[in-house]
C-alpha cells in the first residue's frame, strides 16, 4: 500500500524559516540540499584520474550553466522544491526571471538589483529581504512543483548563490506564481516578525518545565550540572557567568567547557568551550539570532534537542580559578516516539581531519579545503560558528620555520599564495558541501563571506536571524561569523563533508577554530572528541615576522 503524498500548503514551507522541531525530523527518501552559484568552472573533478582539477580557482562572479542567446541560465531544478534563499554581492539592473514548472512564459521577470528591495510589494518583509554589510540576501521562499529554471539577461551583475531544496517526489506544494495570496502574505508578515525579534526562548513553548540553578565550579573540576530523565526535548539553555570585574571572559568562557550526552552515551554529541557553542568567540560578543546569543542577560540556546532516556549536561572548569555560573533549561514531552528524532551535535575544533587524508587537503589536489564538519549516519547539517585568528597585517610568513613544517601548497601553487599572501584579506575560498559520498559537491559557494551573508571583505558589525559577524576590527586579530541552516538545512542519508577553502596557511598566520551544528541518527556518533586547554586557550599568539622595509 502506498503512502498518501505530503501535502505542503505555503504556510507550512513559510514555518519552516523558524521551526526547530523539524530539524530533528530524519529525512525523507529523496529530499536534499544544494545551491547553484556564480562559483568558478574552471574547478572539476576527473572521475577517471580521481583527481580535482584547478580546486583553488577564484573567479567567483560569473560561472553559470550555458548561454541561451544574450541570456545566461543560473540554475535549473527538479521539483517538487523549495528556492530559501538568494545572495548577491552586486546586483545589477539587468533581470532574473523565473520559469516555473515548465512553463514558456517566466512567472517573474524584474531587474536582479528589485530582487533584494524589500520596499517592493513581493517583497515588503524587511527581516527576509536585507542586505548585511554590502551582501545581498533574501529569504522569501519561492516554491516550485515540477522544476525551476533561473534566467539572467545581459547587465545583471556578479555573483550569485540560490540555495535550495526538494523534496519526496511524491510531495504536492503549492507553485509560485509572480504573487502572494493574502494567506501567503500573513505567513510571510508572522515569519517576518518572528525573525525580527529572536531572543531567548523564541520558540516560545509555553507549557516547558524549567531548571534554574547556580553553580560554583573549582579549578579542575568537571561538575555534573542536571540530568533530565524521561523521553523530553530541550528547547532552551541559558547562562550567565557571574565573574569578577578584573576576570578576563576570553580565557574564561575558553577555559569552561561544555558537555551534552544523550541516553547513557560514552562519548558526548556535545562539546565545545562555552562561549563558542553559542555563537562567538572568543569572549562575550552581544548578538542575538533566532537559534543562539549573547546579551546583558547572558547567553541562550533556542535548539530543539530531543532524547529518549536521559540528558546529561556537564560543565568542565579547565582554568585555574573557581567560576560561578547560573543557567536555565527548559525542556517539554516529546510528541511523538523518541526513535523518530535526530540528536542534536555541536563539535568545536581546530585543523581536525578525521578519516581524511590530510597531506592531499593542505598539500595536494584537495587544497585549499579545510573540513570543518566530517560525519557518517543520517542527519541534517544546520550551521557554523567560525572563529578566525589573523594577526598579520601584512602578509608575511613567519620566519625561522624549517621548510619540512611548512604546509604551503605545491611549488604550481606558490604564485597563487604569494597573490594572495600579499593581502591581509582571509575570507576568499569557498564553502563546499560533500553530501552522501558525492565527488563533485552539490553545494559549491563563492566566498567565506558571501555564505555569511556579507560581502567584500567588509569588516562591519551586523547581526540578523541567520547570519552575523559579530567580532571584526579590520579584518585582523580575531574575527568572529555565524550562519544558522534552519529551513534551508542539508540533509544526509548516510555522510556529509562540509569545507571552507583557506588559502592562507596556519604559518602565515592564519588559524581557524569553529563549531559545526547538526543533527544525526542515534545509533551513528561523530568522530570529534575533546581538545584541551592548552590548545583552546594559548594557540593564538602575536607571531614574530620578517620587517620589510
Amino acid at each position: 500500500m502506498k503512502n498518501k503524498p505530503e501535502i505542503l500548503r505555503y504556510e507550512d514551507i513559510v514555518e519552516r524559516l523558524y521551526n526547530f522541531e523539524y530539524l530533528a525530523e530524519f529525512p525523507e527518501k529523496g529530499e536534499k540540499s544544494g545551491n547553484f552559484s556564480s562559483y568558478n568552472r574552471e574547478s572539476k573533478y576527473n572521475e577517471n584520474t580521481d583527481v580535482y582539477e584547478a580546486w583553488h580557482a577564484n573567479a567567483d562572479g560569473n560561472g553559470y550553466i550555458r548561454e541561451e542567446g544574450t541570456d545566461i541560465i543560473a540554475a535549473e531544478i527538479k521539483g517538487p522544491g523549495v528556492i530559501w534563499r538568494v545572495w548577491s554581492a552586486a546586483p545589477k539592473e539587468g533581470h532574473i526571471k523565473f520559469y516555473i514548472d515548465n512553463e514558456i512564459a517566466p512567472v517573474l521577470d524584474i531587474p536582479f538589483k528589485e530582487y533584494f528591495n524589500s520596499s517592493s510589494e513581493l517583497f515588503n518583509y524587511p527581516t527576509l529581504v536585507h542586505i548585511l554589510a554590502k551582501g545581498y540576501n533574501n529569504y522569501v521562499p519561492i516554491a516550485f512543483q515540477e522544476s525551476c529554471k533561473i534566467v539572467f539577461s545581459e547587465g545583471w551583475g556578479r555573483f550569485y548563490q540560490f540555495t535550495y531544496s526538494t523534496f519526496n517526489e511524491g510531495t504536492i506544494i503549492p507553485s509560485f506564481r509572480g504573487s502572494f495570496s493574502a494567506e501567503e502574505k500573513a505567513a510571510l508578515h508572522l515569519a517576518d516578525n518572528i525573525l525580527s525579534d529572536v531572543g531567548e526562548n523564541t520558540s516560545n513553548y509555553k507549557k516547558s518545565d524549567k531548571i534554574e540553578k547556580n553553580i560554583t565550579i573549582a579549578p579542575g573540576e568537571t561538575l555534573e550540572v542536571y540530568q533530565i530523565k524521561g523521553a523530553k526535548a530541550i528547547t532552551s539553555m541559558q547562562f550567565k557567568l557571574n565573574q569578577e570585574e578584573e576576570d578576563d571572559p576570553i580565557y574564561i568562557l575558553r577555559e569552561l567547557a561544555l558537555s551534552i550526552f544523550w541516553d547513557n552515551e560514552v562519548n558526548p554529541s556535545v562539546w565545545s568551550p562555552l562561549g563558542d557553542f553559542f555563537g562567538s568567540a572568543p569572549g562575550i560578543n552581544h548578538y542575538k539570532s533566532l537559534p543562539m546569543g549573547m546579551t546583558d542577560e547572558g547567553f541562550y540556546s533556542n535548539w530543539y534537542m530531543p532524547f529518549a532516556e536521559n540528558a546529561l549536561i556537564k560543565l568542565t572548569n579547565d582554568g585555574k580559578q573557581k567560576r560561578n555560573l547560573t543557567f536555565q533549561i527548559s525542556y517539554v514531552p516529546l510528541k511523538k516516539s523518541a526513535n523518530k528524532y535526530l540528536r542534536f551535535h555541536a563539535k568545536w575544533h581546530r585543523d581536525a581531519y578525521p578519516g581524511l587524508d590530510k597531506q592531499r587537503y593542505i598539500k595536494g589536489d584537495r587544497w585549499p579545503d579545510w573540513p570543518f564538519l566530517v560525519t557518517n549516519g543520517t542527519g541534517r547539517f544546520c550551521g557554523i560558528c567560525l572563529n578566525v585568528w589573523n594577526p598579520n597585517p601584512r602578509g608575511v610568513i613567519r620566519k625561522n620555520i624549517p621548510a619540512e613544517e611548512l604546509t604551503i601548497v605545491p611549488d604550481k601553487m606558490v604564485p597563487i599564495i604569494d597573490s594572495i599572501c600579499r593581502r591581509y584579506w582571509w575570507g576568499e575560498g569557498d564553502e563546499k558541501f560533500f553530501v552522501d559520498g558525492e565527488k563533485f559537491p552539490s553545494t559549491f559557494g563563492t566566498g567565506t563571506e558571501d555564505y555569511f551573508g556579507y560581502a567584500w571583505c567588509t569588516p562591519e558589525y551586523f547581526v540578523s536571524a541567520f547570519q552575523n559577524q559579530t567580532l571584526n576590527v579590520g579584518n585582523r586579530g580575531h574575527i568572529s561569523v555565524n550562519r544558522f541552516q534552519i529551513a534551508d538545512n542539508v540533509p544526509f542519508m548516510s555522510s556529509f563533508e562540509a569545507c571552507l577553502e583557506k588559502y592562507h596557511p596556519n604559518e602565515w598566520p592564519l588559524l581557524y577554530s569553529c563549531v559545526a551544528y547538526w543533527y544525526q541518527d542515534a545509533e551513528s556518533s561523530d568522530p570529534y572528541g575533546p581538545v584541551s586547554a592548552t590548545d583552546r586557550v594559548h594557540y593564538y599568539v602575536q607571531p614574530e615576522i620578517d620587517q620589510q622595509p
